[in-house]
């Protein structure tokens, strides 16, 4: 599958080829910070078939360091958009946030996780698998 997409002001462009690996609701506190209240919609990728066309000056980086396994966020240091995470548990891999990518119509969750810390407005389909923390 190819993905393009970015961040929001546009400094930031990349491109995936390859398979996508997952791709998930995760309702994690954390998940709620970055992106106002809300799940984080993501697919998992593998970080060596992603590419930066241009702009990769631009991303910044944060870890927690008060807390053990924690991610490493990227997101542009212009506007602030948050483009993805590498779980240190899945190393080689990165969740690609779904609102970076150009036409994100194809996605269609496959489980959503950590529903331990949903809110009562957030949405899970009926018929999707849902998990208090990862599966597995």
């Amino acid at each position: 599958m190819e993905i393009t997409g970015g961040c929001y002001c546009k400094k930031i462009r990349y491109t995936f080829q390859g398979d996508v690996a997952a791709a998930m609701q995760c309702h994690c506190r954390e998940c709620q910070y970055i992106t106002g209240g809300n799940p984080n919609v993501l697919v998992l990728i593998t970080e060596k078939d992603l590419s930066y066309t241009s702009g990769e000056e631009n991303i910044a980086s944060f870890t927690r360091d008060d807390i053990p396994d924690a991610v490493t966020r990227l997101f542009c240091s212009n506007c602030g958009t948050s483009l993805g995470t590498k779980p240190p548990r899945l190393a080689g891999s990165i969740a690609l946030k779904v609102g970076t990518i150009d036409d994100p119509s194809f996605f269609s969750p496959s489980v959503a996780i950590f529903t331990k810390d949903m809110q009562s407005f957030h949405h899970i389909p009926d018929d999707l698998p849902s998990f208090e923390a990862t599966p597995g």
